[in-house]
């Protein structure tokens, strides 16, 4: 008879965006099944993510040193099997994690299915239809190891206070808050910045607006934003990422691209607005439990191939810019009616 699952081991260990939609699916399973222990594996930086998770722990991966490479994989191996687990829950599934599963081939394992042929079906053309988001998909891994979860009726952690060093930058909350991450991954998933000011200088006219993002590039473009604009502040490179945290629980909505910053600040409850360039909701990564009209899509008719792919790492040239076809009235008119 096979021994009751008490302790599951769930890897994840990038990137950003894939790391953060784990949040709520996570926060659903330790709510239905209060006696279940988790350990996270995953990148140190990422730790914060997991904090005020019932029975939650984080075991960092140091992918770099200790454990890179087979070997290192290995010795990893050995410091895992320490911790007594019962169940590995792979939300990752790519030659690092297969890997390290091998290393564990005597405790049940399974991972996830990314549903590769029906992305490749989606991004080709030959069928334009919603397929599993990635929250169901992760929800699904849980559910093989028999622990059903329930994303319907989504609980959010409470607003966070700041820190002195955040309370410092933004100053006292006499308007509301308007998050704005512009940067993504690939310069196609990304608003055109001339049309962005647009936006920026509505808002700030009624709001305080709030900029995020980082590495120096970033960091450099949103300080000419913050000098260009009143009531604008950029916090790109000035907060720990626990602070930033606590600092997005307390916006009145977030506006981002199919980006990392979209999944944060959904797991933590905020409402998003998301610009979708040549990538599209469909492929399964929708920010969590926003309602569909908060996503603001490319045009399809003037870009018929959209989505070009998964990542918007692949599209034709003149598809770049394809979310030029989004007006700054209809993303001001949608942060406003949230508002």
């Amino acid at each position: 008879m096979a021994k009751p699952i008490k302790h599951i081991l769930v890897i994840r260990l990038s990137a950003m965006g894939d790391v953060a939609m784990t949040v709520p699916v996570l926060r659903a399973l330790t709510l239905l099944h209060p006696y279940l222990k988790i350990t996270v594996l995953t990148r140190t930086f990422f730790g914060p993510f997991f904090r005020n998770l019932p029975n939650v722990s984080v075991y960092s991966a140091d992918l770099k040193e200790k454990h890179k490479g087979v070997f290192g994989l290995y010795k990893l191996s050995k410091e895992l099997r320490n911790l007594r687990i019962d169940a590995v829950a792979d939300l990752h599934n790519v030659l690092r994690s297969k890997i390290l599963k091998a290393f564990l081939f005597d405790i049940k394992t399974v991972q996830i299915d990314k549903g590769r042929a029906e992305k490749k079906a989606l991004v080709s053309g030959q069928r334009f239809q919603q397929l599993k988001t990635t929250h169901q998909r992760y929800a699904s891994v849980f559910e093989k190891l028999g622990f059903p979860v329930d994303l319907s009726n989504p609980t959010f952690p409470k607003k966070e206070s700041l820190s002195q060093n955040t309370s410092k930058i933004m100053g006292n909350k006499t308007k509301k808050w308007i998050g704005v991450a512009p940067f993504a991954a690939h310069e196609s998933k990304m608003y055109p910045l001339d049309l962005l000011e647009q936006i920026i200088e509505a808002l700030s006219k009624t709001y305080k607006v709030v900029f995020f993002g980082g590495g120096e590039n970033e960091i450099n473009i949103l300080n000419a934003l913050e000098s260009k604009f009143q009531n604008t502040i950029n916090v790109a490179g000035k907060l720990t990422l626990e602070d930033e945290l606590n600092l997005i629980s307390n916006l009145d909505v977030m506006l981002s691209m199919d980006s990392g910053n979209a999944h944060i600040a959904a797991m933590l409850g905020v409402k998003v607005v998301t610009i979708w360039g040549v990538t599209h909701p469909y492929a399964g990564f929708a920010p969590f439990n926003q309602p569909e009209d908060y996503m603001l899509l490319s045009d399809r008719k003037q870009f018929p191939l959209i989505p070009t792919s998964v990542y918007g790492n692949k599209y034709p040239e003149n598809y770049r810019e394809a979310s030029r076809s989004i007006a700054p009235e209809t993303i001001i008119k949608k942060i406003e009616s949230i508002i």
